[in-house]
């Protein structure tokens, strides 16, 4: 078996859609097709159930589904040692500044386990820049939260959080279940840095262009915007999973898209290293916690 068909085989399985596995194969779905049949044939066993909605595995497909994912990592690993053989080998991670449990702990242990020899660099971005120098070549693969311009970069989706409203606890909001963004229409909204990437800035600006909310301070960090909120009142908005400091509360948003937690890498340019990365944040973040 080709590690390729494989490799194929493993994103139709996670996918469940023959178009969403071409998109995030880079390719396009008729030769994804007819690799999957050359599978199949290969091996003498129907691995898929198709049907209009999508694919679904047959007990072969599940079978092969956990021998592929091994196989694959093994590759990676291989890869990784004949690479580290030729020097130092480095691998720089892009966060957005205060998002460092985003990494996880469980991520940075197992990347450890299988590449002992790698040595990490963090780079960390503030809200300028949500590819976190993936653009630049400051980065080589990054964690960081969609949307923003993905144009030459390539995305996995790890986890969606939802978004809530960060008020101060004396706020007249503070204690309720759910508020809407209409509530907040005429509240001072923090800003983003002027050259913010155009597509980011919209959706933290609550979907509405910049200048029609009260403006409120300049803000690059989830920290400035929650110590702005705290000293200024100002609205600020932010992922749910974030700790907040006394004296702050929660209040979900119920007309706010979730935010897309992914990891991500310049679009053909991405080394063995970084698609071991890649795949260890994915099947990390979808594996069960212990």
């Amino acid at each position: 078996m080709e590690l390729r068909l494989l490799r194929y085989f493993v994103a139709i399985a996670e996918e469940r859609h023959f178009g969403r596995a071409a998109a995030r194969l880079h390719m396009t779905q008729p030769p994804l097709s007819r690799a999957i049949k050359q599978l199949e044939t290969d091996l003498g066993v129907v691995l898929l159930h198709r049907s209009a909605t999508g694919v679904a595995l047959t007990p072969a497909g599940n079978a092969l589904y956990a021998e592929a994912r091994t196989l694959l990592e093994q590759a990676e690993q291989a890869r990784a040692r004949v690479t580290a053989a030729a020097g130092a080998v480095t691998l720089t991670i892009g966060t957005l500044a205060d998002s460092a449990e985003e990494a996880g702990t469980r991520l940075a242990a197992t990347f450890r386990r299988r590449h002992p020899e790698v040595s990490i660099r963090i780079r960390e971005a503030d809200f300028t820049d949500p590819t976190t120098g993936l653009r630049n070549g400051l980065a080589d693969v990054a964690l960081t939260r969609l949307p923003f311009d993905d144009t030459g970069i390539s995305t996995r989706v790890l986890r969606s959080d939802p978004i809530g409203v960060v008020l101060r606890a004396d706020d007249p909001l503070a204690g309720r279940d759910a508020v809407c963004l209409a509530e907040l229409v005429d509240r001072p909204w923090f800003q983003l840095p002027e050259g913010t990437d155009p597509v980011w800035r919209a959706y933290w600006n609550g979907a509405r262009p910049v200048g029609e909310r009260p403006a409120g301070p300049v803000v690059r960090t989830v920290n400035e915007c929650m110590q702005a909120v705290l000293w200024n009142g100002t609205v600020g908005i932010a992922p749910l999973i974030h700790a907040l400091p006394d004296g702050l509360t929660w209040a979900p948003l119920t007309d706010m898209p979730p935010s897309r937690l992914v990891v991500a890498w310049p679009t053909g340019h991405e080394s063995p290293l970084v698609r071991s990365f890649a795949h260890i944040a994915v099947s990390t973040y979808r594996s069960p916690r212990m």
